[in-house]
């Protein structure tokens, strides 16, 4: 197996080792509600993908707390 023959010196060690950062994600506006959406996703508020529903969003209904609930 292959060995270097002689140390690398820290600069070329810190060249190869400077392309490993992190990328901020690309995020785009639905077409149909305008929220931000990562690209190739359909958007999980509207369940719009490409002018077309992808997948069907059920609404969840709020529950009322028991202090809201007047008796009479």
């Amino acid at each position: 197996m292959a060995n270097p023959k002689r140390r690398h010196s820290r600069s070329r060690r810190d060249k190869r080792r400077a392309n490993w950062k992190l990328q901020e994600p690309s995020f785009l506006n639905c077409t149909n509600c305008g929220n931000l959406v990562m690209p190739h996703r359909a958007c999980s508020v509207c369940g719009h993908y490409n002018g077309q529903i992808a997948v069907m969003i059920k609404i969840k209904k709020e529950k009322e707390s028991p202090a809201s609930v007047q008796e009479i």
